[in-house]
């Protein structure tokens, strides 16, 4: 994969918009489209130090650059399936596997899931698969994989207050926004299992 394609699906995946990434690295939106779409090349080495950052991978993984660090050579299983709008019961099934590089691998435990469902649509759609890292927390605006009375998972953006979470679709006419107190969350509960850190769609 070319940079273009890996910067719009390391994006996706972490659940920002093209003005929302360019916040974060000092750049306007017409320039996160631009690279994009392949209209500018050879991006300078501080934007790709501070895009691979905010990703979590490797400079050379961002570029597409395969060498011993960075080529594919670890295999993590896809479990089950994950519903994108109404959670569906988390099960262990393996349905295939993913590679993962092995810069990535060193860095924690990941699972991969099935996407099942239109509420993530146009950023995750439905069949896509996301690779997550296995973790209790994430920062407010992460995507994540949250568990639902402890054993329905869900694939959502979440938005983090003082007085609970609210789960976010990008497709509102499917899922609109739901929010869990903090007494929702013991009570439920309401549980983070793992932060999405990337996108795989097949063609």
């Amino acid at each position: 994969m070319e940079f273009k394609d890996i910067l719009r699906q390391q994006r996706i995946a972490h659940g920002l918009t093209q003005q929302e990434l360019g916040n974060m690295v000092g750049l306007k939106k017409e320039a996160i489209y631009k690279y994009e779409k392949g209209l500018v090349v050879n991006p300078k080495r501080p934007l790709i130090g501070k895009l691979a950052k905010i990703f979590g991978i490797s400079p050379s993984c961002l570029l597409g650059i395969e060498d011993n660090e960075s080529s594919y050579s670890t295999r993590i299983p896809v479990l089950g399936k994950v519903v994108a709008g109404i959670p569906i019961e988390a099960t262990e099934e393996i349905l295939g596997y993913e590679d993962i590089t092995e810069h990535m691998a060193k860095t924690g435990e990941y699972f991969a899931l099935r996407v099942n469902g239109d509420s993530m649509f146009p950023n995750i759609c439905d069949g896509d698969t996301v690779i997550v890292k296995k973790q209790t927390s994430v920062n407010s605006g992460d995507t994540a994989i949250v568990l639902i009375n402890g054993n329905e998972a869900t694939c959502k953006k979440i938005k983090i207050t003082d007085n609970g979470i609210t789960l976010i679709g990008y497709n509102l006419s499917v899922y609109e926004p739901r929010f869990y107190s903090n007494e929702e969350i013991a009570s439920l509960p309401v549980s983070v299992i793992g932060k999405v850190v990337e996108l795989r769609r097949k063609f």
